[in-house]
Order: C-alpha cells, then structure tokens, then sequence
C-alpha cells in the first residue's frame, strides 16, 4: 500500500501532471486487478462480536428489534454491517489516496432530498459513520450492495455484473470528467430532477420514467406537513406526537415523572443551544419556534438501539409545524481503521463530513453535546425529520432500473469524492480502462458471499436463543 496523504494546502503546491503522476504510479503498488481480492483469514473478528461491542453501548430494550431487523433478510443484515465491513476492508488493497467517506455507502443511502431553495435533488443521505479514509472502500460497500439487491430480486449473476460495471463505470468515468475540471465547477455541481432525467432519461423503460414521475410526487408529499399529519394528533386542545410503540413512544411511558422532566428539560436545552451551530439566518428562523412535544423514534436498521428523539416545535400558531430529528452520534466504525476524529464531538463530525460530501444540506443542520444523559456525555446531530424525502425500492427494481439506478449513484459518489480528496491523483490511476470495474465485479460477488454467511450466522445465534428478536 502507498501513502499519498494530501490536504488541501499539499495540494496547491503540485501541479495537475504531478497529482495525476501520483495516480498512475500506485497503480505498480496496488494493481487495480487487486482490488478482485477478498479471502478473510483465520483471523477475521467475529461478526457477532462486532455487531454485540456495538449493541452494547445502545439501549438494551432496542437491541432486539436490531438484531430482529438484521435478520430478516442478507440485504438488511448489511444495511445493518457497516462496522463488520469495514473491519474486512481494512484488509483489502488502497492506493492510499483519502476522500471524505460516507462509510456507509449502500444503495439505499442514495436518495432524493429538497435543497433550501425547495428543488428537489439527488445525493448521499447518511453520514453517521463519516470520516476521512480509502476512496476504494465507499465504491466497494455500494458496489456490493447491489449484488446483495439483485440475489434478493433473483437476478442472474451476469444481470447483477452489468449493474456493478454500470455503477463502477460511472464512478470511474465521472471522476475523470471531475479532474479536468476546476475547483469551483466541482464545488458547483450538483444533480437536480432535471439533471437526472436529461442525464438518465432515455436509459430506462416507459415503466421506469412512470415510476420516476411518481418518485418525484411522492418525494414532494412527505414534508412537514405530512409528517405533523400523520405523527401527531389534537389532546385537550394541544398538539401531541402519537405512540406507536416501539417504533415512537413518548417520555411518559418509558420514565418516572421525575427522570421524564429532567429528560424533557435536556432535550429542550439541546434544541435551544445546537441552534448556536446554524448560519445566522437559520438561527434567527429557528427561534421564531418553541418546543412543543417529544418522543423517542426508532429509525434505520444498524442505528436501532441509539438514542434519537423527534421533537415537534410550533410556530406562528399549532398549525405551523417544524419537526427535527436530534440522533445520537456515536464514534464512526471506520476511527478503529482509519484514525479518530479530528473534530471534538462526534456530532459535529457527522454534520461537517455531510456538508462536506453534499452539493446541499438541510438548513436545520447542526450539532449539540448534552452532559448527563443516561449518566454520560453524548453527542448529538439534529436535522429535519421529513423534508422531500424519497428513497428507492430495491425489491421493485428490475435490472435495467438498477443499473440506471446504480449509474446514477456512481456519478454521485465520484461528486462528493471529488470535492474532499485529490480527485486528479483517483482519475489517473483509474483510467480509461475497465480494470477496475472487472475488479469490483469479482470482489461485490465474494463479498456477497461473505455476507450471506455472517448473516446465516446471526439468524442461527436467534434461533439457538443465544441473541434476543423482535420484529418492529
């Protein structure tokens, strides 16, 4: 493996036949053929022991609906395996070159989201487990996701290789398009409804525009309004969130009084003072709200068990409605492989590595620690709960659509690459070839196969009794 670790300011001082000399010359230390490799040693961690370190810093009457979501399937135990699989990447080729990794970059954390001037748009959507690291292993954890969607859907293995080399591809070829590009065209780019279906339009079905159309609708239903709707209802003439138990349940019905107020009263100061972390001008819309109810929310598949409390804030009047997510943010699974966070709370980790990684983040991003909670200090990222949001149906896919599909992510990864790491230096040792997406082929398949067995192997420990489940 090389070391090519360069910030910005290294940067400036090497010319772009320079960084792309870099490229080409890893290519002798690492071959991009080697990037087919995957053969877990004898040494290999246990997976249900990454998964149990895990649950062990969650709250334990939630780990077994994660554990019961993990194995209801090989495509939701992943979802839920980001810390197994970067413990296996670790172990896999880099050139060395770093990016601002998601570090959970599945298919399904690609998604239409709303920009603050309301245009809907496609990019990344997860960021718990960001950090700086590997270029390689953000492409390998999409790459085979897709393997893992397409077994599921019953596509054949040459289907599910045109779809890797689809989403490979793209990622290759629009890096390069990045490289010869200047800083701020980069900085700029960014893929609206419009962008997409110019970009992408005559590569799917009639069935598939049909279904985009109806994407686009759905995106732009589920706002605030939607959410208020259907999440809250009228109690002695107040605004109350709804119990849905386990998924929501209010702070009445998981505490004393007296543990409930002190818990209210953390929660409301979380929201007063992450404020503090907005631009000015959100800052000063915020305020324009007041806290009005809150509960407890189970949200994704490997985030069951942290602490996440959606709070409703009203504004004008009870109809006026702003709904924020606060989530616990916990240390990444890559700062075990990687290096530890340079920032100082895991909360502003995740909010500097989106807004690093996004062309356009929700305006109600911020950060917030809060001493004291459950006996410790927990850091804590806010964002809205609902905004325009939509996210795929891998199960309603066929593989024409998931090749559209993973194209499209590919190009959006090579994006949010291309603005943190040396996007010239990863262009030039990708080159015009198909080596590496032949590569990735292989290397989606063996991993797939891998996750398979860790995902057999928790569904034996659940049904040996040796882990707990509950469906939710």
């Amino acid at each position: 493996m090389t070391e090519n670790h360069l910030d910005g300011r290294e940067l400036r001082h090497r010319t772009p036949q320079e960084r792309a000399a870099l490229g080409k010359a890893a290519r002798a230390a690492v071959p991009r053929s080697s990037h087919a490799e995957f053969a877990p040693g004898p040494k290999r961690p246990d997976p249900l022991e990454i998964i149990g370190e895990q649950s062990a810093t969650r709250l334990p009457e939630l780990v077994p609906v994660r554990y019961g979501r993990m194995s209801e399937s090989p495509f939701r135990f992943y979802r839920g395996a980001a810390a197994i699989m970067a413990s296996d990447l670790a172990e896999t080729p880099r050139t060395g070159f770093r990016t601002q990794l998601c570090g959970d970059a599945h298919m399904l954390n690609f998604r239409l989201l709303a920009s603050p001037e309301r245009r809907l748009m496609f990019d990344i959507n997860d960021f718990d487990e960001t950090l700086p690291g590997p270029w390689e292993w953000d492409v390998k954890r999409l790459a085979a996701s897709f393997v893992i969607a397409g077994r599921a859907n019953g596509f054949s293995t040459k289907e599910r290789a045109a779809i890797v080399r689809a989403t490979v591809r793209s990622y290759r070829e629009n890096m390069r398009a990045f490289a010869g590009m200047g800083n701020l065209a980069v900085w700029y780019a960014q893929f609206d409804e419009k962008w997409v279906e110019e970009r992408f339009g005559e590569d799917v079905s009639a069935r598939g525009r049909d279904r985009w159309t109806q994407a686009l609708a759905k995106a732009r239903s589920h706002d605030t309004l939607q959410v208020f709707d259907k999440l809250t209802v009228v109690v002695d003439g107040k605004r109350r969130i709804t119990p849905d138990p386990p998924l929501i349940t209010r702070l009445e019905d998981l505490l004393p009084d007296e543990r409930r107020g002190q818990l209210e009263q953390q929660i409301t100061r979380l929201i007063e003072r992450y404020g503090k972390t907005l631009q000015s001008d959100r800052r000063f819309l915020l305020d324009q709200y007041r806290v009005a109810d809150m509960a407890r929310k189970v949200v994704g598949v490997g985030s069951v068990g942290t602490r996440c409390w959606i709070v409703l804030l009203l504004g004008r009047d009870d109809e006026d409605p702003l709904f924020l997510q606060a989530k616990e943010a916990d240390e990444s699974v890559l700062a075990a492989h990687v290096g530890p966070t340079a920032y100082p709370t895991q909360g502003e980790r995740v909010v500097s590595g989106q807004r690093l990684m996004q062309a356009t983040s929700d305006i109600f991003l911020g950060w917030e620690r809060v001493e004291g909670l459950d006996g410790r200090r927990r850091d804590f990222y806010v964002r809205q709960l609902r905004d325009w949001k939509w996210v795929a149906v891998a199960e309603d896919m066929v593989p024409r659509g998931m090749r559209t599909f993973g194209a499209l992510c590919g190009v959006t990864l090579a994006r949010a690459h291309a603005r943190s790491g040396d996007r010239i230096a990863i262009a030039a040792y990708l080159g015009g070839g198909d080596s590496f997406d032949r590569a990735l082929v292989t290397f989606a398949e063996r991993y797939a196969d891998q996750n398979e067995r860790d995902h057999q192997a928790l569904v034996d420990a659940i049904s040996a009794g040796r882990l707990p489940t509950e469906a939710a």
